[in-house]
Protein backbone atom coordinates (compact mmCIF):
# COMPACT_ATOMS: atom_id res chain seq x y z
CA UNK A 1 0.00 0.00 0.00
CA UNK A 2 0.99 3.67 -0.48
CA UNK A 3 1.05 5.07 3.19
CA UNK A 4 1.45 8.84 4.52
CA UNK A 5 3.11 8.40 7.52
CA UNK A 6 2.92 11.55 10.23
CA UNK A 7 5.32 11.59 12.81
CA UNK A 8 5.77 14.52 15.81
CA UNK A 9 9.65 13.62 15.65
CA UNK A 10 11.95 12.45 13.63
CA UNK A 11 12.38 8.64 13.76
CA UNK A 12 15.63 7.33 15.05
CA UNK A 13 17.67 4.76 17.09
CA UNK A 14 19.66 7.53 19.22
CA UNK A 15 17.00 8.45 20.95
CA UNK A 16 13.92 6.08 23.55
CA UNK A 17 10.31 5.35 23.21
CA UNK A 18 8.43 7.05 20.32
CA UNK A 19 11.03 7.57 18.07
CA UNK A 20 13.09 4.38 18.51
CA UNK A 21 9.21 2.85 17.76
CA UNK A 22 8.64 4.58 14.70
CA UNK A 23 11.94 3.77 13.01
CA UNK A 24 11.28 0.18 13.93
CA UNK A 25 7.65 0.49 12.14
CA UNK A 26 8.96 2.39 9.23
CA UNK A 27 11.99 0.03 8.59
CA UNK A 28 10.06 -3.06 8.77
CA UNK A 29 6.69 -1.78 6.80
CA UNK A 30 8.65 -0.53 3.93
CA UNK A 31 9.56 -4.32 3.22
CA UNK A 32 5.85 -4.56 1.75
CA UNK A 33 4.52 -0.80 1.82
CA UNK A 34 5.71 2.72 0.05
CA UNK A 35 6.25 4.84 2.62
CA UNK A 36 6.13 9.08 2.89
CA UNK A 37 7.08 10.61 6.24
CA UNK A 38 6.31 13.74 7.22
CA UNK A 39 7.60 14.94 10.42
CA UNK A 40 8.13 17.67 13.10
CA UNK A 41 12.09 18.84 14.15
CA UNK A 42 12.86 21.14 16.78
CA UNK A 43 15.87 22.35 14.76
CA UNK A 44 18.05 21.37 12.08
CA UNK A 45 20.70 19.06 13.93
CA UNK A 46 17.69 16.62 13.84
CA UNK A 47 18.22 16.47 9.80
CA UNK A 48 21.11 14.03 10.12
CA UNK A 49 18.40 11.45 10.99
CA UNK A 50 17.16 12.12 7.26
CA UNK A 51 19.28 9.63 5.28
CA UNK A 52 19.06 6.54 7.05
CA UNK A 53 15.37 7.25 7.08
CA UNK A 54 15.44 7.36 3.42
CA UNK A 55 16.33 4.06 3.26
CA UNK A 56 13.25 2.96 3.91
CA UNK A 57 10.99 5.93 2.40
CA UNK A 58 10.02 7.11 -0.51
CA UNK A 59 10.23 10.90 1.00
CA UNK A 60 10.86 12.12 3.88
CA UNK A 61 9.59 15.89 4.77
CA UNK A 62 10.27 18.04 8.13
CA UNK A 63 8.56 21.22 9.12
CA UNK A 64 9.95 23.03 12.53
CA UNK A 65 8.02 23.16 15.59
CA UNK A 66 9.20 25.36 18.52
CA UNK A 67 12.13 24.14 20.07
CA UNK A 68 10.34 25.07 23.43
CA UNK A 69 6.94 23.64 24.90
CA UNK A 70 7.05 26.73 27.38
CA UNK A 71 8.05 29.14 24.33
CA UNK A 72 5.86 32.65 24.39
CA UNK A 73 4.00 31.64 21.22
CA UNK A 74 2.58 28.60 23.00
CA UNK A 75 1.32 29.85 25.98
CA UNK A 76 -0.48 32.14 24.75
CA UNK A 77 -2.15 30.80 22.24
CA UNK A 78 -2.68 27.88 24.79
CA UNK A 79 -4.62 30.40 27.19
CA UNK A 80 -6.48 32.54 24.32
CA UNK A 81 -7.56 29.03 22.29
CA UNK A 82 -9.09 26.03 23.08
CA UNK A 83 -6.25 24.17 21.86
CA UNK A 84 -4.44 22.01 25.01
CA UNK A 85 -0.46 23.45 25.20
CA UNK A 86 0.48 20.04 23.64
CA UNK A 87 -1.51 20.50 20.40
CA UNK A 88 -0.07 24.16 20.09
CA UNK A 89 3.39 23.44 20.41
CA UNK A 90 3.24 20.78 17.97
CA UNK A 91 1.36 22.64 15.06
CA UNK A 92 2.73 23.87 12.21
CA UNK A 93 0.26 25.90 9.32
CA UNK A 94 3.26 24.71 6.93
CA UNK A 95 2.95 21.14 7.57
CA UNK A 96 -0.79 21.09 6.96
CA UNK A 97 -0.38 23.27 3.84
CA UNK A 98 1.97 20.81 2.58
CA UNK A 99 0.23 17.46 3.22
CA UNK A 100 -2.73 19.08 1.52
CA UNK A 101 -0.76 19.87 -1.57
CA UNK A 102 1.18 15.92 -1.09
CA UNK A 103 -2.55 14.44 -0.87
CA UNK A 104 -3.86 16.04 -4.18
CA UNK A 105 -0.61 15.49 -6.05
CA UNK A 106 -0.63 11.95 -4.89
CA UNK A 107 -3.29 8.87 -4.60
CA UNK A 108 -2.49 7.47 -0.97
CA UNK A 109 -4.09 4.25 0.14
CA UNK A 110 -3.78 4.90 3.90
CA UNK A 111 -2.47 8.14 6.23
CA UNK A 112 -1.05 6.80 9.22
CA UNK A 113 -1.10 8.66 12.25
CA UNK A 114 1.06 7.92 15.46
CA UNK A 115 -0.35 10.02 18.09
CA UNK A 116 -3.30 12.31 18.18
CA UNK A 117 -1.60 15.47 18.10
CA UNK A 118 -0.36 15.34 14.58
CA UNK A 119 -4.03 15.02 13.50
CA UNK A 120 -4.98 18.64 13.24
CA UNK A 121 -2.36 18.96 10.23
CA UNK A 122 -4.50 16.21 7.95
CA UNK A 123 -7.01 18.18 5.77
CA UNK A 124 -10.45 16.97 4.67
CA UNK A 125 -9.93 14.01 2.78
CA UNK A 126 -11.69 10.93 1.61
CA UNK A 127 -8.07 8.95 2.37
CA UNK A 128 -8.66 6.34 5.61
CA UNK A 129 -6.78 6.96 8.52
CA UNK A 130 -4.95 5.00 11.45
CA UNK A 131 -4.34 6.76 14.45
CA UNK A 132 -1.57 5.05 17.17
CA UNK A 133 -2.04 6.15 20.41
CA UNK A 134 1.09 5.12 22.51
CA UNK A 135 -0.49 6.83 25.84
CA UNK A 136 -3.19 8.58 27.18
CA UNK A 137 -2.19 12.05 26.90
CA UNK A 138 -4.45 13.58 29.08
CA UNK A 139 -3.84 11.15 32.19
CA UNK A 140 -0.17 11.86 31.86
CA UNK A 141 -0.59 15.11 32.18
CA UNK A 142 -3.20 15.34 34.81
CA UNK A 143 -1.18 12.97 37.14
CA UNK A 144 2.02 15.96 36.36
CA UNK A 145 -0.71 18.62 37.68
CA UNK A 146 -1.71 16.41 40.17
CA UNK A 147 1.71 15.62 41.73
CA UNK A 148 3.93 18.63 40.59
CA UNK A 149 1.98 21.93 40.55
CA UNK A 150 1.06 23.37 43.40
CA UNK A 151 -2.28 23.93 44.19
CA UNK A 152 -2.60 27.30 44.10
CA UNK A 153 -1.72 27.14 40.21
CA UNK A 154 -3.45 23.60 40.40
CA UNK A 155 -6.87 25.23 38.33
CA UNK A 156 -5.14 26.96 35.84
CA UNK A 157 -3.06 23.69 34.69
CA UNK A 158 -6.34 21.72 34.78
CA UNK A 159 -8.46 23.58 32.42
CA UNK A 160 -5.63 22.45 29.82
CA UNK A 161 -6.02 18.77 30.84
CA UNK A 162 -9.45 19.19 30.17
CA UNK A 163 -8.88 20.59 26.87
CA UNK A 164 -6.69 18.00 26.30
CA UNK A 165 -8.87 14.83 27.56
CA UNK A 166 -11.40 16.94 25.01
CA UNK A 167 -9.40 16.58 21.74
CA UNK A 168 -7.59 13.62 22.19
CA UNK A 169 -10.77 11.59 22.06
CA UNK A 170 -12.29 13.68 19.14
CA UNK A 171 -9.37 12.99 17.14
CA UNK A 172 -9.81 9.50 18.11
CA UNK A 173 -13.12 9.51 17.01
CA UNK A 174 -12.01 11.32 14.02
CA UNK A 175 -9.46 8.90 12.49
CA UNK A 176 -11.08 6.01 10.53
CA UNK A 177 -9.80 3.01 13.23
CA UNK A 178 -8.04 4.04 16.90
CA UNK A 179 -4.94 1.93 17.87
CA UNK A 180 -3.95 1.66 21.84
CA UNK A 181 -0.41 -0.11 22.54
CA UNK A 182 -1.75 -2.08 25.63
CA UNK A 183 -4.74 -3.56 26.74
CA UNK A 184 -4.97 -0.92 30.03
CA UNK A 185 -4.98 2.00 27.73
CA UNK A 186 -7.75 0.32 25.24
CA UNK A 187 -10.11 0.36 28.20
CA UNK A 188 -9.18 3.94 28.96
CA UNK A 189 -10.06 5.24 25.54
CA UNK A 190 -13.17 3.07 25.87
CA UNK A 191 -14.01 4.50 29.20
CA UNK A 192 -13.68 8.16 27.33
CA UNK A 193 -15.42 7.21 24.08
CA UNK A 194 -17.98 4.21 24.76
CA UNK A 195 -18.55 1.83 22.43
CA UNK A 196 -15.54 2.90 20.09
CA UNK A 197 -13.26 0.44 18.26
CA UNK A 198 -10.16 0.21 19.63
CA UNK A 199 -7.47 -2.41 18.31
CA UNK A 200 -4.16 -3.09 19.74
CA UNK A 201 -1.22 -3.16 18.57
CA UNK A 202 1.78 -3.26 21.42
CA UNK A 203 5.23 -1.61 21.06
CA UNK A 204 7.94 -3.65 20.28
CA UNK A 205 12.00 -4.41 20.19
CA UNK A 206 14.42 -6.10 17.38
CA UNK A 207 15.80 -8.87 19.85
CA UNK A 208 18.14 -9.64 17.42
CA UNK A 209 19.82 -6.45 17.65
CA UNK A 210 20.55 -6.66 21.13
CA UNK A 211 22.01 -9.71 21.26
CA UNK A 212 24.44 -9.08 18.37
CA UNK A 213 26.83 -6.95 20.73
CA UNK A 214 29.00 -8.33 23.26
CA UNK A 215 29.65 -5.90 26.25
CA UNK A 216 31.90 -6.62 29.58
CA UNK A 217 29.60 -6.59 32.70
CA UNK A 218 30.50 -3.84 34.69
CA UNK A 219 32.12 -4.31 38.07
CA UNK A 220 31.32 -3.37 40.72
CA UNK A 221 27.92 -4.37 39.54
CA UNK A 222 25.53 -1.76 38.40
CA UNK A 223 21.79 -1.18 39.21
CA UNK A 224 20.45 0.68 35.93
CA UNK A 225 17.38 2.43 35.38
CA UNK A 226 17.94 3.52 31.92
CA UNK A 227 17.83 4.49 28.76
CA UNK A 228 15.48 6.67 29.33
CA UNK A 229 14.02 10.20 28.22
CA UNK A 230 13.88 12.56 31.55
CA UNK A 231 10.94 14.92 29.17
CA UNK A 232 8.58 12.74 31.07
CA UNK A 233 7.65 12.99 34.70
CA UNK A 234 7.49 9.53 35.48
CA UNK A 235 11.25 9.27 34.31
CA UNK A 236 11.91 11.83 36.50
CA UNK A 237 9.76 10.41 38.80
CA UNK A 238 10.88 6.82 39.09
CA UNK A 239 14.49 8.15 39.44
CA UNK A 240 13.62 10.67 42.67
CA UNK A 241 11.84 7.24 44.16
CA UNK A 242 15.25 5.24 43.20
CA UNK A 243 17.41 7.23 44.71
CA UNK A 244 15.91 8.37 47.32
CA UNK A 245 13.45 5.54 49.07
CA UNK A 246 15.34 2.07 46.82
CA UNK A 247 18.72 2.86 46.64
CA UNK A 248 19.90 3.58 50.08
CA UNK A 249 18.55 -0.05 51.20
CA UNK A 250 20.55 -1.88 48.15
CA UNK A 251 23.86 -0.06 48.94
CA UNK A 252 23.75 -0.92 52.53
CA UNK A 253 23.50 -4.62 52.01
CA UNK A 254 25.98 -5.12 48.75
CA UNK A 255 28.96 -3.55 48.92
CA UNK A 256 30.77 -1.68 46.23
CA UNK A 257 27.61 -1.48 44.21
CA UNK A 258 26.90 1.61 42.01
CA UNK A 259 23.47 3.22 40.76
CA UNK A 260 23.96 3.95 37.13
CA UNK A 261 21.13 6.45 35.89
CA UNK A 262 21.35 6.66 31.87
CA UNK A 263 19.00 8.72 29.86
CA UNK A 264 18.49 12.26 27.76
CA UNK A 265 17.55 15.62 28.87
CA UNK A 266 19.35 14.75 32.78
CA UNK A 267 17.71 17.30 34.52
CA UNK A 268 20.69 19.39 36.89
CA UNK A 269 19.13 17.96 40.52
CA UNK A 270 19.94 14.30 39.00
CA UNK A 271 23.32 16.03 38.43
CA UNK A 272 24.02 17.54 41.68
CA UNK A 273 22.92 14.35 43.54
CA UNK A 274 25.73 12.02 41.40
CA UNK A 275 28.13 14.91 41.98
CA UNK A 276 27.59 14.53 45.87
CA UNK A 277 26.92 10.60 46.05
CA UNK A 278 30.51 8.45 44.64
CA UNK A 279 28.36 5.55 44.05
CA UNK A 280 25.91 7.06 41.83
CA UNK A 281 27.16 7.53 38.07
CA UNK A 282 25.27 9.17 35.36
CA UNK A 283 25.56 8.70 31.62
CA UNK A 284 23.86 11.57 29.46
CA UNK A 285 22.55 10.22 25.79
CA UNK A 286 24.51 7.52 25.69
CA UNK A 287 25.01 6.43 21.62
CA UNK A 288 24.28 2.89 21.95
CA UNK A 289 21.39 1.76 24.76
CA UNK A 290 23.27 -1.85 24.48
CA UNK A 291 26.74 -0.63 25.74
CA UNK A 292 24.10 0.08 29.48
CA UNK A 293 21.82 -2.63 29.20
CA UNK A 294 24.65 -5.48 28.44
CA UNK A 295 27.13 -3.82 31.07
CA UNK A 296 24.54 -3.66 33.88
CA UNK A 297 23.87 -6.60 36.38
CA UNK A 298 20.12 -5.16 37.36
CA UNK A 299 17.40 -2.80 35.97
CA UNK A 300 15.42 -1.04 38.72
CA UNK A 301 11.98 1.03 37.41
CA UNK A 302 10.21 2.00 40.39
CA UNK A 303 7.48 3.92 37.66
CA UNK A 304 3.96 5.16 39.74
CA UNK A 305 2.59 7.61 36.17
CA UNK A 306 0.73 5.45 33.66
CA UNK A 307 1.40 5.97 30.20
CA UNK A 308 4.83 6.10 28.45
CA UNK A 309 5.49 3.52 26.13
CA UNK A 310 7.72 0.75 28.52
CA UNK A 311 10.06 0.57 25.20
CA UNK A 312 13.39 0.05 27.85
CA UNK A 313 11.88 -2.25 29.83
CA UNK A 314 11.71 -4.50 26.39
CA UNK A 315 14.97 -3.03 24.98
CA UNK A 316 16.26 -4.12 28.65
CA UNK A 317 15.08 -7.82 28.82
CA UNK A 318 15.76 -7.91 24.95
CA UNK A 319 19.64 -7.66 26.17
CA UNK A 320 18.57 -10.30 28.80
CA UNK A 321 19.03 -7.94 31.69
CA UNK A 322 16.83 -8.82 34.70
CA UNK A 323 13.96 -6.60 35.40
CA UNK A 324 12.44 -5.25 38.99
CA UNK A 325 9.33 -3.14 38.37
CA UNK A 326 5.74 -1.96 39.47
CA UNK A 327 3.23 -3.31 37.69
CA UNK A 328 2.71 -0.10 36.52
CA UNK A 329 6.18 -0.09 35.08
CA UNK A 330 5.60 -2.76 33.33
CA UNK A 331 1.83 -2.88 32.62
CA UNK A 332 0.58 -4.40 29.27
CA UNK A 333 3.43 -6.24 28.95
CA UNK A 334 1.88 -9.88 30.19
CA UNK A 335 4.88 -10.72 32.60
CA UNK A 336 4.42 -13.24 35.42
CA UNK A 337 6.27 -11.76 38.25
CA UNK A 338 9.17 -14.57 39.39
CA UNK A 339 9.68 -16.07 35.88
CA UNK A 340 10.19 -13.21 33.72
CA UNK A 341 11.21 -10.32 35.92
CA UNK A 342 10.29 -9.78 39.50
CA UNK A 343 7.73 -7.16 39.97
CA UNK A 344 6.25 -5.74 43.55
CA UNK A 345 4.89 -2.04 44.41
CA UNK A 346 6.16 -1.15 47.64
CA UNK A 347 9.88 1.15 47.55
CA UNK A 348 11.02 -2.02 49.90
CA UNK A 349 9.96 -4.71 48.09
CA UNK A 350 11.62 -3.30 44.92
CA UNK A 351 15.20 -3.12 47.10
CA UNK A 352 14.61 -6.61 48.30
CA UNK A 353 14.20 -8.22 45.08
CA UNK A 354 17.15 -5.83 43.22
CA UNK A 355 19.31 -7.48 46.53
CA UNK A 356 18.44 -10.77 46.10
CA UNK A 357 19.39 -10.73 42.31
CA UNK A 358 22.45 -8.73 43.35
CA UNK A 359 23.42 -11.92 45.60
CA UNK A 360 22.55 -14.47 43.39
CA UNK A 361 23.91 -14.98 40.13
CA UNK A 362 22.09 -18.06 38.80
CA UNK A 363 18.93 -16.21 39.83
CA UNK A 364 19.47 -13.36 37.97
CA UNK A 365 20.84 -15.09 34.93
CA UNK A 366 17.67 -17.50 35.19
CA UNK A 367 15.56 -14.66 34.98
CA UNK A 368 16.92 -12.77 32.51
CA UNK A 369 17.02 -15.25 30.13
CA UNK A 370 13.20 -16.05 30.44
CA UNK A 371 12.69 -11.97 29.88
CA UNK A 372 14.96 -12.13 26.68
CA UNK A 373 12.98 -15.24 25.48
CA UNK A 374 9.95 -13.83 26.64
CA UNK A 375 10.45 -10.61 24.25
CA UNK A 376 11.89 -13.00 21.37
CA UNK A 377 8.53 -15.21 21.08
CA UNK A 378 5.98 -11.68 21.60
CA UNK A 379 7.52 -8.50 21.19
CA UNK A 380 9.61 -8.65 18.08
CA UNK A 381 8.86 -5.62 16.09
CA UNK A 382 9.00 -8.33 12.51
CA UNK A 383 5.62 -10.17 14.22
CA UNK A 384 4.45 -6.60 15.84
CA UNK A 385 4.30 -4.95 11.88
CA UNK A 386 2.55 -7.47 10.78
CA UNK A 387 -0.68 -6.52 12.85
CA UNK A 388 -0.85 -3.65 11.25
CA UNK A 389 -1.53 -5.31 7.57
CA UNK A 390 -5.28 -6.43 8.46
CA UNK A 391 -6.08 -3.43 10.58
CA UNK A 392 -4.95 -1.41 7.04
CA UNK A 393 -6.64 -4.00 4.63
CA UNK A 394 -9.89 -3.55 6.50
CA UNK A 395 -10.28 0.07 6.85
CA UNK A 396 -9.19 0.19 3.13
CA UNK A 397 -11.13 -2.67 1.48
CA UNK A 398 -8.08 -4.14 -0.01
CA UNK A 399 -7.89 -7.39 1.24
Amino acid sequence: MKILMLVPFLPNTETSGGQTRWYNLIKYMSKSHEITLFSLIKDDSERKFIPELEKYCKKVRVFKRTKSPWHIRNLFLALVRFYPLLVVRNWSPKEKRAIQAELAQEKYDLIHAETFYVMPHIPKTSVPSIMVEQTIEYQVYKHYVDNEVLPIFRPIFMFDVIKLKFWEAYYWKKATRAVAVSEEDKKAMQELVPGMRVDVIPNGVDSKYYTQKEVAKKSPPRVLYGVTNFEWLQNHEAAEILIKEVWPKIKREIAGVKLWIVGRKMPDWLKEIANEDERIEITESIPDPRDAYLAATVMVAPIRGAGGTRLKILEAMAAGLPIVSTSIGVAGLGLDSGEQALIINSNAGLAQEAIKLLKNPDLARKIGEAGKEFVRENFDWKAIVKLHDPIYAEITHKA
